[in-house]
């Protein structure tokens, strides 16, 4: 397997399958590369985590029955859960992620590490109380989203540290 530069080679990567689709984002948040699966072929999916090394996140029992799967040789994981809370704790237990908070790492959208960006490089692009308000900006050089630390934010920092203190609680 080839080691991405932007990844270390003992970092968990993920690839979400579409019915858990929210665990995409909040992986990402955590700072960890994690692909959103939307097609309809599963065999494609499969094949990209084989390829990549990637740990599939699905609710599919169907692919937790294939044989890459059940021969060990691609990890899997079933999600219980259909509430997205509940899907964090499962993966941070089973998987016994690292519990970090790395905004500013990874779009949330579309997966890209994101590059910092000043003040004035973004002036036209946010809300003018955002610029009025907030100095630190990045940026997905692949899709263009420009983030900075608003109420969303700090929203998703309780929600992630809530997650993470209590991550046996299923």
């Amino acid at each position: 397997m080839k080691n991405n530069a932007e990844t270390p080679p003992d970092e968990v990567r993920f690839i979400v399958d579409h019915n858990v689709g929210k665990l995409a984002r909040w992986l990402r948040m955590m700072g960890y590369d994690t692909l959103l699966f939307t097609g309809g072929d599963d065999s494609r999916m499969v094949s990209r985590a084989a390829r990549e090394g990637r740990v599939i996140l699905t609710r599919d029992r169907g692919i937790m029955q294939r044989r890459l799967v059940t021969s060990g040789r691609l990890r899997a994981m079933l999600i219980s859960s259909e509430e997205p809370p509940q899907q964090m704790r499962q993966v941070i237990n089973t998987l016994k992620l690292d519990c970090r908070f790395q905004p500013f790492s990874r779009c949330l959208e579309c997966n890209h590490p994101l590059a910092e960006r000043s003040p004035e490089e973004v002036r036209e692009l946010v809300p003018p109380y955002v610029f009025k308000t907030q100095s630190q900006y990045m940026a997905c050089p692949a899709c263009g989203r420009i983030y900075w630390r608003g109420t969303h934010w700090e929203a998703m920092t309780r929600m992630l540290n809530e997650l993470c203190d209590k991550p046996d609680e299923q």
